[in-house]
């Protein structure tokens, strides 16, 4: 190769590199996870739930007139939560493992890209940890609860029928267009 030729080449590398380093979008931030515009929940630690907790869950998300549901596993315990979610066929979609403030996830392949092991955590603190957990952990609007309700400003609404987690809770997210309802029960002693 001529000099002049490896010159243009290496500078084309260097181009397509520096482009490519533009084009890709900084790593999710897990201690501010966005939950609506405006509106990041710094995620607290598993031990903040203030129990232990192994439950099986049936989740049904809605957006876009689309709907999916999924079976999920949820351990929590003071130093790490886990969890593991299937789709209807039994196949693994992703296992999300969160512990001294790190996030671990594997993800299927069919999975959407957009669906990030973050937002899924943020979604489950949302709906299952206390108010007063919240109410430190997220910036940009009030978090308010009533009895079985609770808003994070006029973004996100949670509602419970019974206890959370041996009964119904859903989730709806205005901004972002969906809406989780999860159907949970403790397992174990």
């Amino acid at each position: 190769m001529t000099t002049k030729l490896h010159r243009v080449f290496s500078a084309a590398l260097m181009a397509a590199a520096l482009c490519a380093c533009v084009a890709t979008p900084p790593p999710p931030d897990p201690d501010h996870v966005p939950v609506a515009p405006g509106i990041t929940l710094r995620l607290p630690a598993p031990a903040d739930l203030g129990r232990e907790v192994e439950a099986v869950q049936m989740v049904t998300a809605r957006r876009n007139g689309e709907t999916h549901v999924f079976e999920a596993r949820l351990s929590v315990d003071k130093e790490r939560l886990l969890m593991v979610g299937t789709d209807s066929l039994g196949r693994r979609a992703m296992t999300v493992t969160w512990r001294a403030g790190k996030v671990d996830a594997e993800r299927a392949a069919w999975l959407p890209d957009g669906l990030r092991p973050e937002n899924i955590l943020a979604d489950i603190v949302l709906l299952y940890w206390p108010e007063a957990t919240l109410q430190r952990a997220v910036s940009g609007a009030k978090v308010a609860q009533n009895g079985d309700t609770r808003t994070i400003g006029d973004a996100v609404a949670v509602s419970w029928r019974g206890d959370p987690w041996n009964g119904q809770s859903r989730l709806v997210n205005s901004p972002w267009g969906y809406e989780l309802e999860v159907r949970s029960v403790v397992v174990g002693p």
